[in-house]
């Protein structure tokens, strides 16, 4: 019996520095270790050496990617009284043992405690009526502690890192914006950045303007430039301008089930500047919850520091839109036309050049009164405006002369052109009113190819068209058009 006593305590003495050495084995791991799911499966790996016929489960409360072969269950909370014993172990962060006799099994419950929390419980299941004796619980709780520890530091470590890959894109973003003033690329590349950050797959940019109205600006994605989908955009805008608040959304079918289909991850956010909500950002996927609250709030930082910058593009280009456009029509200005026409010299094979002019004007004025001038002046440039391609210039020349210059066209379709506007405008100005127009174009063939004599010829034919009865149009020709 001396022998035999001996030896139980002989095979203790080793199990407990077995244990010891694997204890510190696994200690070290865990602090070479940021990553959760090699933390997990180093704390299932050591229990199966000490325990291996236990059963050995993982009750975790967060969501970690980790690997599909280990043991994994839901830790669930409330009126479930199957986990009942697993969440009194993490709630108070105390093992727990749950004795079930009709199925002659043991139960431990060792909670994965860190500094700051519990992060999930360890189900450990001994049969045929196994007790655990004190030292392995206490093995158990040792080796919970610090996996729960190493799991807390992984966590911490990574959302540092998180936080600083966040703070640099917010920085990066910032300083790219502040230092380049063109609305368009300063839309492209936000478009970019929120894309590559947070996996949108449709990114609208909308201005709220004073008269009410929503406008969609220009580099949005396509699915927010259809005409189709704009009700349904108005309807969010209007909820984040009156609520002035960000808005996320996990599923928009089953909140808003009639809008954005079949799109259903949603966020918004307002573009804030000196307390008035200029405009918002939404970020939108076809996958519901796509979105992490971490992303929400993440969105909301950059769009706040960089709403400055959207501002400063918008004041720019209105600066710049004042500078070359004429303040009644808001046709371009007179120099911004010579600009454009001189390049469309000097790269186009031809052009051509038409120059209007009010017939009868100041018996406009004095009849109707100058505000009534002024307003038909408005009339006719809305015409010339909705007559002409994206690609023609239409500009005030003086008074009540406008211009508009068309690049690659000929003399015969500038007579159309003329022509059209020509009756557009006695049909629909109120007063009614007629235009005279002067037609000149240009190749670069000719010899005297030049911004003057382009511009002179078109006076010429003008004065012609004013000349033989007016409301009429007139191409240059050197023989029959003089001053």
């Amino acid at each position: 019996m001396g022998i035999i006593y001996k030896l139980y305590n002989y095979e203790l003495v080793l199990n407990s520095q077995k244990r010891k050495d694997l204890l510190l084995n696994v200690t070290k791991k865990f602090h070479s270790s940021m990553d959760v799911s090699a933390i997990l499966s180093d704390i299932i790996d050591a229990l199966k050496q000490v325990f291996p016929s236990f059963d050995v489960y993982l009750l975790l409360s967060h969501e970690w990617e980790v690997s599909d072969e280990l043991p994994i269950m839901q830790l669930s909370y409330g009126k479930d009284k199957s986990n009942e014993v697993a969440t009194n172990a993490y709630l108070t962060g105390k093992i727990q043992i749950e004795d079930i006799i009709l199925d002659r099994k043991s139960v431990l419950y060792a909670p994965l405690r860190g500094k700051q929390g519990v992060y999930g419980v360890l189900k450990i299941m001994a049969s045929n009526s196994f007790v655990f004796p004190q030292h392995e619980i206490d093995f158990i709780e040792v080796l919970a502690d610090t996996g729960g520890n190493a799991i807390e530091n992984a966590e911490l470590y990574q959302q540092s890192r998180q936080l600083v890959e966040d703070l640099q894109l917010i920085n990066r973003t910032s300083h790219e914006l502040n230092s380049n003033l063109r609305l368009s690329e300063t839309i492209s590349y936000m478009k970019n950045q929120i894309k590559m950050s947070f996996d949108a797959q449709e990114i609208g940019f909308f201005l709220f303007r004073p008269n009410g109205e929503f406008e969609v600006i220009e580099g949005s994605s396509n699915y927010f430039l259809k005409d189709s989908n704009l009700s349904e955009i108005v309807t969010i805008c209007r909820r984040i301008k009156n609520n002035q608040d960000p808005l996320f959304i996990g599923d928009l079918s089953s909140e808003f089930p009639y809008l954005l289909k079949p799109l259903r991850s949603f966020i918004g956010v307002p573009m804030v500047q000196s307390g008035k909500i200029i405009g918002a950002v939404f970020i939108v996927h076809e996958y519901a919850y796509h979105f992490s609250f971490n992303q929400f709030k993440l969105l909301q930082s950059l769009i706040h520091h960089s709403t400055l910058a959207f501002t400063n593009s918008m004041l720019h280009e209105e600066l710049e839109t004042l500078v070359i456009t004429d303040h009644l029509t808001r046709l371009y200005a007179r120099n911004f036309l010579d600009e454009k026409v001189q390049v469309s010299m000097e790269k186009d094979a031809y052009g051509c050049f038409l120059l209007f002019d009010i017939d009868d004007f100041k018996q406009i004025n004095d009849v109707y009164g100058h505000q009534v001038g002024d307003d038909i002046i408005i009339q006719v440039a809305n015409i010339l405006k909705q007559n002409i391609k994206n690609t023609d210039i239409a500009a005030r020349w003086g008074g009540e002369e406008l211009a508009v210059y068309l690049p690659k066209v000929d003399l015969e379709v500038g007579a159309i052109v003329a022509e059209r506007i020509r009756k557009k405008v006695s049909r629909e100005t109120s007063p009614p009113v007629t235009i005279s127009c002067g037609i000149s174009h240009w190749k670069q063939s000719n010899l005297d190819k030049s911004l003057k004599t382009l511009f002179n010829n078109a006076d010429k034919a003008l004065y012609s068209a004013k000349r033989t009865g007016k409301n009429v149009i007139v191409s240059f020709d050197k023989d029959t058009c003089y001053l």
